[in-house]
């Protein structure tokens, strides 16, 4: 090299530069980027074409300095596995990304003296406001030690206070959309096969599919609702107990997708053609089950991603000072695949 090695900075732009770009105040460019005050909505947008030809990245510490937010939010999760609360997760970013807002992501493990202890440190972090979720939609206490410091979203667990807001799934819609989709393909001997007796979860589908049944004169064959296990094997052994009550069974709605492929699994085994002689229709719309069945499972799609960006959207409104108390409850949607 015959010269010295130079090297180009890229200076950073400013607010200032941002408003000039746009023609505007630096206050005026402020108050487009915050959301707050009245102004024109060409002259709002010429600050966000500004904001994006200079690529201008906001000071957080500075934002939060002047606003009093910290533009984070907490997430806390009984579900470690992230079965379920990573669809919220992903819906939630999607809602908040779009206000640059970050997520801190808490495990509680369902442990109340670590669920105190990441409510304590969120709260020393200044969060703007917390969803909590979980793997299980029975009804849960508020959190315990905020007295209303920041808003609060619980999701697929509602609050048991119902001046709170929870964001739920419709599972009356869901079991509706299960059993009319199986009576629309001509079964009318339908079993359900279910989870434990003592988690909601359970013993709503059982009691929404017997209302659903009962509108069309009908009753749950082989007697009753058959609850026990979230497992395959649980599946597996509950057709063989049906197949022997009631051999004439022509379809299985189950309380989940592991129950439905182990019904499916003694079915294939018993010689059963599955559709052709029983249908089957599982819950949850979990890919690595219902994919994975032999056939394929049409099942309930409870939309956990809509959830978690609805959930989202609640909490930014009470963030924001317009709170909606209340069950908000989020429509679920039937995937058709082979096995009904």
């Amino acid at each position: 090299m015959s010269g010295p090695d130079r090297t180009i900075m890229k200076t950073r732009a400013t607010l200032t530069d941002v408003a000039a770009l746009a023609g505007v105040s630096v206050g005026t460019a402020s108050r487009a980027l915050s959301g707050t005050g009245r102004m024109r909505a060409e002259t709002r947008q010429r600050v966000l074409d500004a904001v994006q030809e200079l690529d201008f990245r906001p000071n957080q510490q500075a934002q939060s300095l002047h606003t009093g937010r910290s533009w984070t939010v907490g997430l806390m999760t009984t579900d470690g596995i992230g079965r379920f609360s990573t669809p919220v997760l992903l819906g939630a970013e999607d809602a908040l990304g779009a206000g640059k807002i970050s997520v801190l992501l808490c495990d509680t493990r369902g442990d109340v003296i670590r669920e105190l202890h990441h409510l304590q440190n969120l709260m020393d972090r200044r969060v703007d406001g917390i969803i909590v979720t979980g793997r299980r939609t029975d009804p849960r206490p508020p959190l315990s030690g905020i007295q209303d410091a920041v808003p609060v979203v619980y999701v697929l667990s509602p609050s048991t206070d119902p001046a709170d807001i929870s964001v739920v799934s419709d599972e009356a819609h869901g079991c509706r959309l299960a059993v009319e989709h199986l009576l629309g393909t001509g079964r009318r001997r339908i079993a359900h096969v279910t989870g434990p007796a003592h988690h909601a979860a359970a013993a709503n589908r059982a009691l929404f599919t017997e209302q659903v049944l009962a509108e069309h004169s009908l009753e749950l064959w082989a007697g009753r609702a058959h609850f026990g296990d979230w497992s395959e094997a649980w599946g597996r052994r509950a057709a063989e107990t049906v197949l022997r009550i009631a051999p004439d069974t022509d379809a299985f709605f189950c309380g989940n997708d592991q129950i439905a492929r182990g019904v499916t699994d003694t079915l294939r085994e018993s010689g059963v053609n599955v559709p052709g002689h029983v249908a089957v229709v599982g819950y949850d719309n979990w890919d690595s089950m219902a994919l994975a069945a032999r056939p394929p499972l049409t099942t309930v799609d409870v939309d956990l991603t809509e959830i978690g960006r609805i959930a989202a959207l609640r909490l930014l409104e009470a963030i924001d000072n317009s709170p909606s108390p209340g069950l908000h409850k989020v429509a679920c949607r039937l995937v058709v695949r082979d096995s009904a």
